[in-house]
């Protein structure tokens, strides 16, 4: 960790970064939200600024800062705005700065992933639990925002809960955990040889097979690859092009591997979600259908009242 940050300056920084977010959290009456919000602010600034003169030339992009910048940002407003709607909208900001430091780091699938998951579908039912469940203003009330909006719970318990396990997380990040073993990544030709029309489009593109050749395939349906290369078949019998040989943008990309962990590896994890994302909408139908019902039973009761009145 000293090599990017001293250890005693990174757990100051969170706790005065805390102390920042606990000031700009909303509470009744007069609140220091944009002291609070300057003081986090300030020591994002110094945590980045250390971060970049330790990192010395090899300094992130611009854009990391940029991205950084706007997710925090638009963070801290999720958790300060009174208004859920517009906490909602900070939310798909945050999203999107996230999936640009994701991009930064070459992982596409997951950049695109956050952005759909997230800002398509459960914020979708965020907000149509949001405009469901919220209470309209009453005759004469411009708007009406309940406690719970205008003022936090447990400020003090979320903010340092909140902040701690960043300290660890943080700690964890740059140490590492020695007792964990490794995953075991395939190789790249165990996934190549699942994708028998990619790597024979790829050696046709580049004149590695003659027309009516194709790449052998074995019971299974995948390119029958040895040590000496892969096999192709043809009118003239069977020759083998070697590895040195292949084409340089013969590779398996991050979105393919991410495919074979979801789909081959890992089906289940596509179910789950699938179920989480629909007990969430089962749950929006219920809070829905309740507020209706209260609703209605609240114009029943005035219209009683207004019949009293009219009767008298």
């Amino acid at each position: 960790m000293g090599q990017f940050i001293q250890p005693f300056l990174m757990f100051g920084l969170c706790v005065l970064g805390g102390g920042g977010v606990l000031l700009a959290l909303p509470r009744g009456g007069k609140s220091p939200q944009v002291l609070g919000a300057l003081g986090a602010g300030l020591v994002l600034g110094l945590a980045l600024l250390v971060l970049g003169l330790k990192a010395g030339e090899q300094h992130p992009v611009p854009y990391f800062y940029i991205f950084s910048f706007i997710g925090l940002g638009a963070a801290l407003r999720v958790i300060t705005h009174p208004r859920p709607v517009y906490a909602a909208l900070y939310f798909v900001l945050t999203v999107i700065s996230t999936g640009g430091l994701f991009l930064l780091l070459s992982a596409e699938f997951m950049a695109f992933a956050l952005i759909i998951v997230y800002a398509g579908a459960i914020l979708i039912t965020y907000l149509f639990v949001i405009m469901l469940a919220t209470q309209a203003p009453e005759e004469g009330e411009i708007e009406a925002l309940a406690d719970y909006d205008t003022s936090a719970r447990e400020p003090v318990g979320a903010t340092v809960t909140g902040f701690l396990l960043l300290a660890l997380l943080t700690s964890f990040m740059f140490k590492g955990l020695p007792n964990v073993p490794p995953g075991q990544a395939a190789s790249t030709e165990a996934l190549l040889s699942g994708m028998p029309r990619l790597v024979e489009q790829s050696l046709a593109e580049h004149g590695l097979i003659k027309s009516g050749e194709h790449v052998a395939l074995d019971a299974g349906k995948h390119a029958v690859m040895t040590d000496a290369g892969v096999k192709i078949e043809g009118a003239a019998g069977e020759r083998y092009i070697a590895k040195s040989e292949w084409p340089k943008d013969l590779e398996v990309t991050n979105i393919q591997r991410v495919g074979f962990d979801l789909l081959r590896d890992h089906p289940g994890t596509i179910e789950i979600a699938g179920v989480i994302l629909l007990m969430a909408m089962l749950g929006a139908v219920v809070l829905s259908r309740k507020q209706v019902q209260m609703d209605e039973e609240a114009k029943r009761l005035q219209a009683l009242k207004l019949g009293e009145g009219g009767g008298a």
